[in-house]
C-alpha cells in the first residue's frame, strides 16, 4: 500500500519552504540623494525615461544604428554571456529539483539455478523472481531548509548571471557607439591634415620656383618645407590611427565591416540627446544591471548562511518504493502481489572538528564581501553618472571657447600672410600662425567628439541602451 509514504511525502512538501537562511534586508545607499550638479535634468518629472529611451531614438546616424544591429547578433563576448546565462538557469533547474522527490519506474526479473548438493531436497532448483514498481531513493526531508537555501543560492546566482548579460549588452551597445564616434573623429582630423598639406605643397611649390630663380632666400623655402613635411605626418599618424580604430571596431562588430553600410553623418551631426535627465541615485538601484547583479550576488550569499546553519542540525533522508512481486511472470499483477519498502535515515553531526562551524563562519564573511561588493557598485555608478554630468555642463562652454578661437587663430594666419606678401613679416610669423590655426582645427574635432563620447558614457551610466526602441507608452 502507499499508505506508509503518504505521512512521509505531506511533511516533505509542508516543511519545504522553511529556510534557516537570515532576513534579506537591502543595505543603505552609500551615496548622496542628488547628484553634486544644479542642472534642472536631474530632477526632471520625466527622469526615469533615461533608461527606456531606445538607442535606435538615442543614436540617429543610419551607419551607427546597422553598426550596433550587428554587434548585438555577432560579437562574441555578448555571446558567451548570454550562454552562461542559459548555463545558470539549467543549474538552477537542477538545484531546485531537490526539493521534490525523484521518482522512478523499476523492473526487475532474475531467473536462478541452484545445485542438489546446496540445498536441502538433493535435486537441482530453478528458482524465479519477478517485480515491477516505482520508488525513490535518499531524497532528503528539508525540515531545517538546507536545499532551500541552496536552491535559493543557486536562484540568485542565475538572477546576477542574467544581469551580468544585460550589463554586457548595454556596454556593448556603448562600445561601438564610442569607438565609431573615434573613427569618425580620426577621419575628419584625417581630412583637415590632408586639406592643410594640399595648401603647404601648393605653397611650397610656388615658393621652390621663385627660390630656383634667386627671388627668394633658402630660409624662407627651408620653413617652407617644414610645413609640407609637418602636414605629411601628421596625415599619416590620422590614417594610421583610422585603419586601427576600424579594425577594434570590426572586433566589436564580431565580422568585417560590410561595404554597404548606410552613408554615416559628421560628428556636428550626430544629433544625440544633450539633456538628457538623470533623476536622483536612487533610480540607478533599479535599472543599472551591474548594481542589480551585485545585489542577486549578495542574496545568494545570506542564502547560503542558511544552508551552513542547517548543516548543525539532524539530516533526515526517505528511500521507500511500491510494486508487486511474484516468483512467476503470470502471478506479477494478481491480488496479494504488492510490495513495499519504506527506509528513513537520519544523520545527527556530532563531531566534525570546527568544520561546520568553520563553514557557518565563511559564509558569513562572504555575505560581508557581497555587501562591499554592493556598496561599491553602486558608489562606481554614482560616481559615473556624476562625472558625466560635469562633464556635460562644461563641454558646451569648451566647445564655444574651441570655435571662438578657432576663428581668432583663422584670422590671425590670413594677418600675416597678407603682412608677409607686403614684406612687413618674415615667412616664420605665417608658418607660426598656420602651425596654431591648424593646433585649433584638430582640437575643435577632438572637443566635439569627447562631448558626444560624454554623452554616450552616460547614457550607459543611466541604464540606458538596453531597449531597441522607446516603449510605446513611454512620455
Amino acid at each position: 500500500m502507499l499508505k506508509p509514504l503518504v505521512p512521509a511525502l505531506t511533511a516533505a512538501v509542508l516543511f519545504s519552504g522553511c529556510t534557516m537562511a537570515p532576513r534579506y534586508e537591502r543595505p543603505a545607499s552609500p551615496v548622496a540623494t542628488t547628484y553634486p550638479t544644479d542642472s534642472a535634468a536631474t530632477s526632471s518629472p520625466a527622469a526615469a525615461a533615461t533608461a527606456d529611451l531606445g538607442w535606435r531614438e538615442f543614436f540617429t546616424d543610419p551607419r551607427l544604428q546597422k553598426l550596433i544591429e550587428l554587434s548585438l547578433a555577432n560579437n562574441r563576448d555578448l555571446r558567451v554571456a548570454t550562454l552562461r546565462v542559459e548555463q545558470a538557469r539549467a543549474q538552477y533547474r537542477i538545484q531546485r529539483a531537490a526539493l521534490l522527490p525523484t521518482v522512478n519506474a523499476t523492473g526487475n526479473g532474475s531467473r536462478a539455478k541452484t545445485p542438489g548438493d546446496l540445498n536441502t531436497t538433493g535435486q537441482p532448483i530453478i528458482s524465479e523472481q519477478f517485480s515491477v514498481g516505482l520508488g525513490f531513493t535518499a531524497y532528503e526531508l528539508d525540515l531545517f531548509g538546507r536545499v532551500q537555501s541552496l536552491k535559493d543560492r543557486t536562484l540568485g546566482t542565475y538572477l546576477a548571471s542574467n544581469e551580468a548579460a544585460r550589463s554586457t549588452h548595454l556596454a556593448l551597445v556603448a562600445q561601438v557607439a564610442t569607438q565609431y564616434l573615434t573613427v569618425r573623429q580620426l577621419e575628419e582630423q584625417a581630412a583637415i591634415a590632408r586639406q592643410t598639406l594640399e595648401a603647404v605643397q601648393s605653397s611650397y611649390d610656388v615658393r621652390k620656383r621663385s627660390f630656383e630663380v634667386g627671388t627668394l632666400g633658402e630660409l624662407d623655402l627651408r620653413t617652407s618645407e617644414i610645413q609640407v613635411q609637418t602636414a605629411r605626418s601628421g596625415l599619416a599618424s590620422y590614417t594610421r590611427l583610422r585603419a586601427q580604430a576600424e579594425n577594434t571596431l570590426a572586433v566589436l562588430v564580431g565580422q568585417p565591416l560590410p561595404a554597404d553600410l548606410p552613408a554615416g553623418r559628421a560628428l556636428r551631426e550626430q544629433g544625440l540627446l544633450a539633456e538628457l535627465p538623470a533623476g536622483v541615485p536612487s533610480d540607478l538601484l533599479q535599472r543599472r544591471p551591474d548594481i542589480l547583479a551585485a545585489e542577486h550576488t549578495l542574496k545568494a550569499a545570506n542564502a547560503n548562511i542558511g544552508a551552513a546553519r542547517a548543516a548543525f542540525f539532524p539530516r533526515i533522508a526517505l528511500t521507500g518504493s511500491f510494486g508487486t512481486s511474484s516468483a512467476d511472470l503470470d502471478g506479477l499483477f494478481k491480488a496479494g502481489s504488492e510490495a513495499w519498502s519504506f527506509a528513513p535515515s537520519i544523520s545527527v553531526p556530532i563531531f566534525a572538528a570546527g568544520a561546520n562551524r568553520a563553514n557557518l563562519d565563511v559564509a558569513n564573511v562572504s555575505k560581508q564581501i557581497e555587501v562591499a561588493n554592493y556598496e561599491k557598485a553602486i558608489q562606481t555608478a554614482f560616481r559615473e553618472v556624476a562625472d558625466g554630468l560635469i562633464a556635460r555642463s562644461t563641454f558646451r562652454e569648451q566647445l564655444d571657447a574651441q570655435a571662438a578661437l578657432l576663428a581668432a587663430q583663422q584670422r590671425r594666419f590670413e594677418l600675416s600672410d597678407l603682412r608677409y606678401q607686403n614684406g612687413v613679416d618674415n615667412y616664420l610669423v605665417v608658418l607660426l600662425a598656420q602651425q596654431d590655426l591648424y593646433t585649433a582645427q584638430q582640437a575643435l574635432v577632438q572637443s566635439r567628439a569627447a562631448e558626444l563620447i560624454n554623452l554616450v558614457t552616460l547614457y550607459k551610466a543611466l541604464g540606458g541602451g538596453w531597449n531597441e526602441t522607446r516603449p510605446a507608452n513611454a512620455p
